[in-house]
C-alpha cells in the first residue's frame, strides 16, 4: 500500500558542510512529486534522506524528522535496511548487476530477503518485469546478462528490481538524464502507470518532464555560494508552472535565473 511521507525540518550535512536546511513538506500517497531547482541546491541530498541512503556516506548526518505514515524513519531502533526495502531507489545511471542475468537482477532483492522458492521467484520476476513494462522485450532471454541491454531497458530493469521487493515508495534520482528521448518517454509513461500502486518522488532537471509526469512539484534553491539548499515552495504542478506563490520560483521556471 502506497504511503504518505512527511518531512519536518529536515537538514543534511556532509561533515561540516550543510547541504540542506529546514525542509518541511508532505508527499501524498499514489502520486508523483517532482523536485526541481538549480544544480547544487540539495534536491538529490534531500531525496536520499527519505530512505536513509544519505547516511551511507562517511561523515554524513541528518537532522529533523522523516515520517512514513507517522512512523519516524530515524527513530530509535528503526532498521535502516528495512527502511530502504520499504522505500526503493532508482539512480541517475542504470546500474544493473553486470555479472548477473536479467532474471537474477530482478530476483536479487528477494533472495537477499530469504525467498528461495523457485516458483515464487519466477512469479515475482515476471510480475516485476511486467510492472516495468519490460516483460515482452526480455521474456525469451531472461538468462542473458542485464548489462547487455540498451540504456532505456537497463533503467526499466532497475525499476523492476526496485519494485520486486514490493516497496511502498519509489525514489528516482534523475532517472532519464542518461537516456535518449524515446527511452525517456517510456520511463515517463511507466511512472504514470506505477503511481496507481506507489508513492513516487523524482528529482529532475527537465522542467518539461516535471510538468508532464508529476502531480506536485517542489522548488529548491540556494541563496548564495556556501549556503544550504532550501525548499522555496511545493504545490500542485499546474499551479507551480502557471502561478507560483514565490517570485523566485517564477524566475527559475521562466529561465531568469539558475
Amino acid at each position: 500500500m502506497a504511503k504518505r511521507i512527511t518531512a519536518e525540518g529536515v537538514g543534511a550535512c556532509y561533515g561540516s558542510l550543510q547541504a540542506i536546511e529546514g525542509v518541511t513538506l508532505t508527499i501524498e500517497p499514489k502520486s508523483v512529486t517532482a523536485l526541481i531547482g538549480p544544480s547544487g541546491c540539495g534536491k538529490s541530498t534531500f531525496l536520499r534522506t527519505l530512505n536513509r541512503m544519505h547516511e551511507v556516506i562517511p561523515g554524513a548526518t541528518v537532522t529533523g524528522k522523516v515520517l512514513l505514515d507517522n512512523e519516524d524513519l530515524y527513530g530509535e531502533g528503526v532498521d535502516a535496511v528495512a527502511v530502504r526495502r520499504t522505500i526503493g531507489m532508482v539512480f541517475q545511471r542504470p546500474n544493473p548487476f553486470p555479472t548477473m542475468s536479467i532474471f537474477d537482477n530482478v530476483a536479487a532483492g528477494l533472495r537477499l530477503n530469504g525467498v528461495k522458492n523457485k516458483q515464487l521467484l519466477e512469479e515475482a520476476v515476471e510480475r516485476s518485469l511486467r510492472g516495468a513494462n519490460l516483460w515482452n522485450e526480455v521474456k525469451d532471454r531472461l538468462g542473458k546478462p542485464g548489462a547487455g541491454m540498451s540504456g532505456g531497458q537497463q533503467q526499466r530493469l532497475c525499476i523492476a528490481r526496485a519494485i520486486a521487493v514490493e516497496p511502498q515508495v519509489l525514489l528516482m534520482d534523475e532517472p532519464c538524464s542518461a537516456l535518449d528521448p524515446i527511452s525517456t518517454l517510456a520511463i515517463e509513461d511507466l511512472m504514470t502507470d506505477l503511481k496507481d500502486r506507489y508513492t513516487i518522488v523524482i528529482v529532475t532537471h527537465n522542467m518539461q518532464q516535471a510538468a508532464r509526469v508529476s502531480d506536485s512539484t517542489g522548488f529548491f534553491t540556494i541563496d548564495g555560494p556556501g549556503q544550504p539548499g532550501r525548499l522555496v515552495e511545493i504545490d500542485a504542478t499546474e499551479k507551480i508552472f502557471s502561478n507560483p506563490t514565490e517570485k523566485r520560483t517564477e524566475d527559475y521556471i521562466t529561465g531568469r535565473f539558475g
